[in-house]
């Protein structure tokens, strides 16, 4: 496959982009040049905020390719991806021609406010249509103005919207800081574009890019009653409640000195020291928000600044956040500074004065939350072990939906880091991760915690007919009080946590709810649960396979073999592999240990301590 690759392809037009952005047809602006032109376009509303809708409504992440050398490629690439990658070459000629020619805006936005790591983003737009001057103005507001002296790097993206949807494609070139969006107009590109680049090159400078929110939490200690201070980090793939539970004041008790300061909601850089750097001034969010239950996020965007693509305006300018008959995928830049809370006749900001989450030094305890949607037997909540933690973000599980993607419905869907955006070794990643966890935790002992939160439900049904899913029994969803309770007594201490099916410790009770009527066993007999736990750890183990190719740590391979002791699944064939690199087929030294499924027995297979080893 490495032949369809031209490494010296993309070298060379790197090398003659720099001349091709320099011509008369590019015009250098500042964010304010932006915004009339903008609003032209748009549609004003009651609260006089803007909106307006793009013809592609999404991400064309089944059309983003890496080109590069063999560290940044997609590790298993489809026929599509294919396609673009062979006939990246004469696109790539065609985008030198049309940077030339075509009526285009530059414009310098700094990401982060640090001293060690600010990229410089430099986006240029394609304005042959007016119309895509609001997606450099709305990209544009997610980010600062450079401030000399800050270290860089310098990153590039160029978006034609103008090319033809049949040739519509992402390419990206991480090892010369360059991305392109082709035949889109989504402004979720130019974020994740950027922020892609901006993860990529931190992993490679001793930082860690997370696809995390993050918050500063203060509440009153149950033990002691004192007020304490908690960071929280986030991890959540989209929509499955990222931006909600880093924005959310989880029902504390202001009065008491309690509550939450809002720092980021997507990507944050973490360092050694447990502190993590932030990315964005503001936020491109879901709209789908429920006044009453996520207040801050309403407040936000019912105000004149917030800026809106594909969501429904009515005749009259008033937006409906929760009508997705057009789209389902509602969106907004939001400013940072009006996620706002009513306290009697006052609106109080609740974001954190600036955009980086401290050292652990700075406060009492840092909390990692691992965010998953899933709809069947899986407890609201999970307290981890440190390693299981590494195993929460290896696997970044959740489900697919009826929303999303219909014929996948009901189906697991894994993603290391819950992060889709890796370029490179997903296992450096992981390993990466543990590493730093480890360390935090031998330097900060007992102040690193570890949980795992469901944001979907438990209950529901989905059997094939005739090839087609068919839903026999909805979810019953967590209510949004429910969950902030439970993540509120986990900061408190109030929680209780009992042994559960998969291993882990579950949700057993928490403050002013009744559990029971989210037990397993009201929607499915033993057998269903049974089966239920055997997908989820053959799905993990399949993963694990896939992940472990790409060098996995071999402890981390060992824990992954020893959770999958819950499950009766089969067995797999084990390969060693020695210093040299070569593999060897070992015996399987074969254990009987009770499982925690109905108290029955398997067989597992214990490797060897003194060589590397994956599943094959």
């Amino acid at each position: 496959m490495s032949n369809i690759y031209d490494e010296s392809a993309y070298r060379q037009f790197a090398q003659n982009l720099t001349h091709a952005l320099s011509g008369p047809n590019i015009k250098h602006v500042k964010i304010s040049e932006l915004r009339k032109p903008s609003l032209k376009t748009g549609t004003c509303t009651r609260f006089g905020s803007t909106g307006w809708r793009s013809s592609v409504s999404s991400r064309i992440g089944p059309k983003t390719v890496y080109l590069g050398s063999e560290t940044v490629r997609l590790p298993d690439p489809t026929q599509l991806h294919k396609n673009i990658i062979a006939s990246a070459p004469d696109e790539l000629h065609k985008v030198l021609q049309l940077c030339r020619t075509l009526p285009m805006v530059h414009i310098r936005r700094m990401m982060g406010d640090n001293d060690e790591y600010n990229p410089i983003c430099n986006l240029y737009m394609s304005v042959a249509d007016h119309k895509n001057n609001r997606l450099a103005y709305m990209w544009s507001n997610t980010l600062g103005e450079p401030v000399k002296g800050k270290p860089g790097p310098e990153f590039i993206m160029i978006h034609i919207p103008d090319e033809h949807q049949l040739r519509q494609q992402v390419l990206v070139l991480p090892e010369h800081h360059i991305n392109i969006a082709l035949g889109t107009d989504y402004m979720g590109e130019d974020k994740k574009g950027f922020l892609r680049q901006a993860m990529w090159y931190s992993d490679k400078h001793g930082l860690l890019g997370l696809h995390a929110g993050s918050k500063m939490v203060t509440v009153k200690d149950a033990v002691d009653g004192k007020l304490k201070k908690y960071g929280v980090l986030l991890f959540g793939l989209s929509a499955t409640g990222k931006t909600t539970w880093s924005c959310h004041q989880l029902g504390l008790d202001e009065a008491a000195g309690e509550g939450t300061e809002v720092i980021q909601d997507d990507i944050v850089f973490l360092r050694p020291d447990g502190s993590a750097f932030g990315s964005e001034q503001n936020f491109f969010v879901k709209t789908d928000v429920d006044p009453e239950l996520q207040e801050a996020m309403y407040w936000s965007l019912t105000d004149k600044t917030a800026l809106y693509e594909n969501v429904m305006i009515d005749s009259d300018g008033n937006p409906d956040f929760l009508d997705e008959s057009l789209c389902a995928n509602g969106r907004a830049v939001i400013r940072k500074d009006k996620l706002r809370v009513k306290r009697g006749r006052k609106m109080v900001r609740i974001d954190y004065d600036g955009l980086n989450l401290p050292t652990l030094d700075e406060f009492d305890g840092l909390i990692f939350a691992f965010i998953t949607r899933r709809n069947t037997i899986m407890s609201f909540a999970q307290e981890l072990t440190l390693e299981q933690a590494v195993l929460a973000y290896l696997w970044g599980e959740s489900s697919h939906s009826f929303a999303s993607q219909p014929a996948k419905a009901g189906e697991s869907v894994r993603t290391v880091g819950t992060d889709p955006f890796i370029v490179g070794s997903r296992a450096h990643k992981v390993n990466r991760f543990c590493e730093i966890i480890m360390n935090l935790n031998e330097r900060y002992s007992g102040k690193v915690r570890f949980f795992q939160y469901n944001t979907g439900g438990m209950g529901e049904i989905i059997e094939k007919e005739d090839g087609k899913k068919k839903m026999i029994h909805k979810v019953k969803r967590v209510p949004i009080p429910l969950m902030a309770a439970i993540q509120r007594g986990d900061l408190r201490g109030t929680n209780v946590y009992e042994k559960g099916r998969l291993g882990t410790k579950e949700i057993a009770r928490v403050d002013g709810f009744d559990l029971s009527e989210y037990d397993p066993k009201k929607y499915y007999d033993e057998s269903q649960i049974n089966t239920y736990i055997n997908e989820i750890v053959q799905g993990r183990r399949d993963f694990t396979e896939i992940i472990s190719s790409e060098g996995l740590d071999p402890q981390i391979l060992k824990w992954a073999e020893d959770s999958y002791r819950v499950s009766g699944s089969a067995d797999r064939k084990i390969w060693a592999v020695d210093k040299s690199g070569r593999e060897e087929k070992v015996e399987r030294k074969v254990e009987t240990v009770a499982t925690a499924v109905n108290g029955s027995h398997e067989s597992i297979y214990r490797p060897p301590r003194s060589l590397g080893w994956r599943v094959k």
